[in-house]
C-alpha cells in the first residue's frame, strides 16, 4: 500500500466538512465498483481492475483515490505514476486508457480530489500530472484538445438499418468483405489475436505489447473481456479484443495480417463485431480513441462516425511544456522507420519493455 492515504479535506483544499481522500487497495474494490457503476459519467476505463491490469502487467505505481463522506463514495480518480528514462516522469489518469479523469457526485469531492492530486504529483515530483477527459474539467491548465478525438455511435437492433447508417463507398467495403466468405468466430485465447495485432502494430513502425497483457486483460474483465477473429478458408485474416460496458461495445485493441487488406478484412471485422453487439443488447458502438490526420482517424470517420475532442489536461510540475509523446512528432520518426525495418520476432520481444512506459 502506498503512504498517501487518508488525507482530510482540509488538507486536500476542501472545506472543513466529512469529505476525506482515502486510497483504494487492490481485493477491497466493492464501493469503487458500485460507484462506476451507478454514476453515469464513469466509464470502462475507470473500473478498478485497471489497477491489477497495470500492477501486474506493468508493474507501475498506482494510486486509486476516493473522496467518501458519511454517506459513502463522492468521487474517484484512478492515477497510475510512470517513471522513464527515455519517456519521463508523470502522473497520469488513465495511461493505456482513452479517458479516465474525475468522476464526482459535487464540486467540493472533485476539489478536494484535484488538490490531493497536485499534491500527490509534487510529492513524487513528476514532470506533470495529466488527466485525461471527455470534457474540459481544470480550467487554466493547459490542454490538448486537439491531438485525440474520440468516435462512437447508435446502433440499432436490426442488421439492415445499421448497414445502411453506413457512408455508400464503406458499405461496400464491408459488402466485398462479406462476399469474400470471412467467418468471424469469437476465440477464448488470444494466439491468433495476438498475431495479427503484433504484425500490425509492426507494420506502423509501433511498439508491440507483451502477449501477457492481453491475457491479464482477459482474466481481470472476464466476460466483459471478448476476442472475435476473422479466418478465411482458414487463413488469419484479422482480430479484435473488445471491451463491453453497460450498453456500450468497445473494439480496443485489433489488428490485421497481409490477407486484409485484399478481402477487406477489417472492414468485415467491425461490421461483424456490430452486428454480434446489437444483437446482446448493446446500442452504442464505442469505435475509440484516433489522433487527427491518422489513418485510423479516417477509417472511423469513413463509417459515418463523428469526431468527438478528447480534453487531456496538465498540472505541470518540474516541466515548463505538455509532454508531446506520439508518433505524429518529427522527432520520433526515425524511430518510427528503424522499427518497421526490425525482424517481427525482435520487435515482439523488445517492444513490450518500450511500450509499458508510452501510456
Amino acid at each position: 500500500m502506498n503512504e498517501f492515504i487518508e488525507l482530510t479535506s482540509s488538507e486536500t483544499g476542501g472545506t472543513a466538512s466529512s469529505i476525506k481522500i482515502k486510497e483504494l487497495t487492490i481485493g477491497n474494490t466493492a464501493k469503487w465498483d458500485e460507484f462506476v457503476r451507478a454514476h453515469p459519467e464513469a466509464t470502462f476505463f475507470h473500473r478498478s481492475e485497471w489497477q491489477t491490469v497495470i500492477s501486474q502487467a506493468f508493474g507501475h505505481e498506482t494510486y486509486y483515490l476516493y473522496a467518501e463522506s458519511n454517506e459513502g463514495i463522492q468521487g474517484i480518480l484512478p492515477l497510475v505514476h510512470i517513471k522513464s528514462l527515455l519517456f519521463g516522469n508523470t502522473l497520469s489518469s488513465m495511461p493505456f486508457c482513452t479517458t479516465g479523469g474525475i468522476v464526482a457526485n459535487s464540486f467540493e469531492a472533485k476539489l478536494a480530489l484535484t488538490n490531493a492530486a497536485e499534491k500527490l504529483a509534487t510529492k513524487l515530483a513528476v514532470d506533470c500530472l495529466e488527466m485525461r477527459n471527455l470534457k474540459p474539467q481544470h480550467e487554466g491548465w493547459p490542454c490538448k484538445d486537439n491531438l485525440y478525438v474520440n468516435f462512437s455511435k447508435q446502433i440499432d437492433p436490426d442488421p439492415e438499418v445499421n448497414m445502411n447508417s453506413i457512408p455508400r463507398k464503406q458499405r461496400a467495403m464491408v459488402r466485398k468483405g462479406i462476399k469474400a466468405g470471412l467467418v468471424g468466430t469469437i476465440d477464448q485465447g488470444v494466439d491468433r489475436f495476438y498475431e495479427a495485432y503484433a504484425r500490425s502494430v509492426h507494420a506502423l513502425g509501433t511498439p508491440v505489447f507483451s502477449k501477457n497483457y492481453f491475457n491479464i486483460l482477459m482474466k481481470a474483465f472476464g466476460k466483459d473481456c471478448e476476442i472475435l477473429t476473422i479466418t478465411k478458408d482458414n487463413q488469419l485474416v484479422a482480430s479484435v479484443m473488445s471491451f463491453y460496458f453497460r450498453d456500450q461495445v468497445l473494439p480496443y485493441y485489433g489488428g490485421g495480417t497481409s490477407l486484409a487488406r485484399n478481402v477487406k478484412g477489417n472492414d468485415f471485422m467491425y461490421w461483424d463485431l456490430m452486428c454480434r453487439a446489437a444483437e446482446r443488447g448493446v446500442r452504442i458502438f464505442d469505435y475509440g480513441r484516433s489522433k487527427i490526420g491518422t489513418g485510423s482517424y479516417s477509417f472511423k470517420k469513413n463509417w459515418g462516425f463523428d469526431p468527438e475532442p478528447l480534453y487531456y489536461e496538465y498540472f505541470l510540475v518540474n516541466t515548463k511544456e505538455m509532454p508531446d509523446i506520439n508518433p505524429l512528432n518529427p522527432k520520433y520518426q526515425l524511430f518510427i522507420k528503424m522499427w518497421k525495418q526490425m525482424p517481427f520476432g525482435l520487435t515482439t520481444i523488445l517492444g513490450p519493455h518500450i511500450v509499458k512506459n508510452l501510456g
